[in-house]
């Protein structure tokens, strides 16, 4: 090689490293796009990617802010809390060249996720979707379905004017905007069959055994990982097999369809899942070729594992205020596994009923409610179509948790029980107007003494109470209401929010 063959070849690297550096047009993560909503009264992180060290200036609602692009080329800036607005205003982002984002509103902002009952569409409902001539002030955002083997940078999907494209989101948004008349952006990322773990990331493993288990399993079944890669190389050509073997994986869905998300300013996240999770009561089970995907924790183990994808999420978002909607399991009449054909009435049957225990122990962390669906359901149907409550409940309860409204969002909760001879008097909260909705005495409780031996009780309301009794129990001392898979309830307080199931006794199933 001669000198000037060796000059021209430096001359062309340095040329090289020079596109290289500054190639990078400027681009804004793909969570922004025209008709976005942006949350309101919180800090706002807007961010994207530029020629390394290249300056970005962000002008949104009379603010400006300045920032530089890192070596890497990302860049990152935080709006201050923004005042409510249904006016739709440009945000201009400029460095080398500009971006134009049209027509945003700003507002309340939720994501919404789950599995096949949060992902069902509102067309085959015709109370939810006779709403859709009444919507206003509502976009939403649809997260594509699709996976990846690691933590993704950008989300697939793009904002739209109108409702989103799920039953219960729908439904919540449109109560929510009457409610706290502002603006409303949903974000919906779900997925039909998908377990809660399938929403975790990798991280979680250091917390939960189970999950490090699975994920292990995973990371060793080099076939399966391999079918993934396949898959992934042809996104939009899959068949209803295919499609339904990735949404059955650990950890996939959430890089591709959560991660991306983060840090999107939003109030919280409404989670409808649950049912991939009670297929057995605890612990991991066996699996060959034919049920590997049953390898998820069991509704004893759903507790833990929700409380701590609940904390990772925020601590993620960096926003320990990040409230979290949990959405009940509805009345459901089948068993698990082991147990398929059950009693649906029965308090002692191996039903959903200690799912929905398991999800109310979310209520332990600060910033959780729990939607109450014990009087909806299908006892035959695991995809119920009685959608609209969800979302009116779920409504009341962000109105009053999150936007600090006098409403009455919740259903009767026990309080305590007192024992009184050979009655049992349950007191409940949020009891004013306690009443049943077909003027009969209620129903769904049962007692029990110290052999454990269960029965339906007799009840009557007295006041803002309910007093019971058997005759087949002279000594009553437990009460389980509402617990069973597709329980016969009626109770309700004045403005006609159901009872919430409990049980007073300290035996494990």
């Amino acid at each position: 090689m001669n000198n000037k063959t060796f000059t021209h070849i430096v001359i062309l690297l340095f040329f090289l490293a020079d596109l290289s550096a500054f190639g990078q047009s400027l681009m804004p993560a793909n969570i922004f796009t025209d008709h976005m909503v942006l949350q309101r009264d919180k800090i706002v992180p807007i961010w994207g990617k530029a020629s390394p060290k290249e300056k970005i200036k962000v002008e949104f609602a009379g603010q400006i802010k300045t920032t530089r692009a890192g070596a890497d080329g990302k860049w990152i800036v935080r709006l201050d809390p923004l005042v409510a607005s249904a006016v739709g205003r440009d945000m201009s982002i400029s460095g080398k060249s500009e971006v134009l984002i049209k027509d945003i509103l700003v507002g309340e902002v939720w994501i919404c996720s789950g599995q096949s009952n949060m992902f069902m569409s509102p067309a085959s409902i015709p109370e939810i979707r006779g709403l859709v001539p009444l919507v206003k002030n509502m976009r939403s955002f649809n997260v594509k379905n699709t996976v990846a083997l690691k933590e993704q940078e950008e989300i697939q999907g793009k904002w739209k004017v109108g409702h989103p494209n799920s039953a219960v989101a729908f439904s919540f948004a449109y109560f929510l905007n009457n409610l706290a008349e502002v603006p409303v952006g949903i974000i919906k990322t779900a997925w039909g069959s998908s377990s809660i773990e399938a929403w975790m990331p990798r991280s979680m493993t250091q917390k939960l055994p189970l999950f490090d288990t699975i994920m292990n399993d995973f990371d060793a079944d080099t076939q399966r990982v391999k079918r993934i890669e396949e898959l992934m190389s042809r996104p939009d050509k899959w068949t209803n097999k295919e499609n339904i073997f990735l949404r059955r994986n650990p950890n996939i869905i959430y890089n591709a369809m959560m991660h991306p998300l983060i840090p999107f300013a939003c109030r919280g996240l409404l989670w409808y899942q649950g049912e991939r999770n009670t297929r057995y009561m605890s612990g991991l089970p066996d699996v060959d070729d034919i049920n590997w995907f049953h390898r998820v924790c069991g509704i004893k183990d759903y507790d833990q594992a929700l409380k701590q994808w609940i904390q990772t999420y925020r601590d993620r978002w960096n926003d320990e205020e990040m409230h979290f909607m949990v959405v009940m399991l509805p009345g459901y009449g089948k068993g698990i596994e082991s147990k398929k054909v059950i009693d649906p009435e029965s308090p002692t049957e191996p039903s959903w009923a200690w799912m929905r225990e398991s999800q109310a122990a979310a209520l332990d962390l600060p910033y959780v409610t729990l939607i109450n669906t014990i009087d909806l359901g299908d006892v035959n149907n695991i995809h119920p179509h009685d959608k609209l409550p969800i979302g009116q409940r779920a409504a009341l309860l962000a109105a009053k948790n999150t936007l600090g409204q006098d409403v009455q969002d919740m259903g009767p909760t026990l309080k305590n029980v007192e024992i009184q001879g050979s009655e049992l008097v349950v007191y409940f909260n949020n009891a004013d107007g306690l009443k049943t909705t077909n003027h009969k005495a209620p129903s769904g409780f049962w007692i029990a003494d110290e052999s454990g031996q269960w029965t339906k009780a007799k009840a009557k309301i007295k006041g803002e109470c309910v007093v019971l009794s058997s005759s087949e129990i002279e000594k009553p001392k437990y009460v389980r209401y509402a617990f069973a898979g597709k329980p016969n309830v009626n109770l309700v307080n004045g403005s006609e929010l159901p009872a919430y199931p409990f049980r007073t006794d300290p035996w494990e199933k």
